[in-house]
């Protein structure tokens, strides 16, 4: 059975622009193009799209994702095993949460009397929150543009933050491609390039010059920002960071 784009993306619940995007970088390519040029997809890619689809949820990158794939000796099954190890293991961590909800609603309702440790089962350290309080206490933004940056989000749907992270990984490969190519980080190819990148921060919250720049230094010191573009490319942040200070001193007050 044949499935158009349009089709794929309702029962995935992954934008037609992710899955076009997919396409562009050789991720997950349509089974055929029919005569008027549109995508159609069959079985395989089908698989493929849940195999993408279950590598993201582990928050892999997408050129990580596509080496995998791309792998002679790739086993579906093997793939399958882990991702349910580790879904399973997140399974327990989400059944643990939910248990410390229901003690805390008994608690309210005077049915039950918690003691301190039962208040915080289940809990991990959370990337999201220590991003955050570094980014705060590097002076780089505050903690009432945090809260206002999650406001402006609170409204997005799964493909909104699909598309919001098929446009990071997107700016991110043609980064890269910059980098290869060894162009002048001052160039218009690649300040057209932090324009976008600046474009795509804003969606959250809007920089000044001084919270850019401190940006680009949070990219350059924080070890896990920095392994995240290392996946990309070793002189990936480097590059960045540099052409972020051009940007920042040309554009912005």
């Amino acid at each position: 059975m044949k499935y158009a784009i349009k089709q794929l993306a309702k029962l995935s619940g992954v934008s037609t622009r992710t899955l076009r995007f997919y396409d562009e970088i050789g991720l997950l390519k349509p089974a055929f193009y029919g005569d008027n040029q549109y995508r159609y997809y069959q079985e395989e890619q089908l698989l493929l799209l849940q195999q993408i689809l279950f590598f993201r949820e582990l928050e892999f990158p997408l050129n990580d994702i596509k080496e995998i794939l791309s792998c002679s000796d790739f086993d579906k099954i093997k793939s399958l095993q882990k991702q349910k190890s580790s879904l399973q293991s997140h399974i327990e961590r989400t059944q643990t949460l939910i248990q410390t909800i229901d003690k805390t609603i008994s608690h309210l309702r005077g049915q039950y009397k918690m003691n301190i440790e039962e208040m915080f089962e289940g809990f991990d350290p959370i990337k999201q929150q220590e991003h955050e309080k570094y980014l705060v206490e590097a002076g780089v933004i505050s903690q009432q543009q945090i809260d206002d940056s999650w406001a402006r989000v609170t409204h997005w749907k799964k493909p909104d933050w699909e598309a919001f992270k098929a446009s990071g990984e997107q700016l991110n490969l043609a980064l890269v491609n910059a980098v290869k190519q060894g162009l002048n980080i001052e160039s218009s190819e690649v300040q057209d390039l932090i324009q976008q990148h600046y474009n795509w921060v804003n969606n959250c919250w809007t920089p000044t010059k001084d919270t850019y720049l401190g940006l680009g230094q949070i990219y350059l010191d924080h070890p896990d920002f920095r392994d995240f573009f290392n996946r990309y490319h070793p002189d990936l942040v480097e590059f960045l960071t540099a052409a972020m200070k051009v940007f920042a001193k040309r554009n912005l007050s």
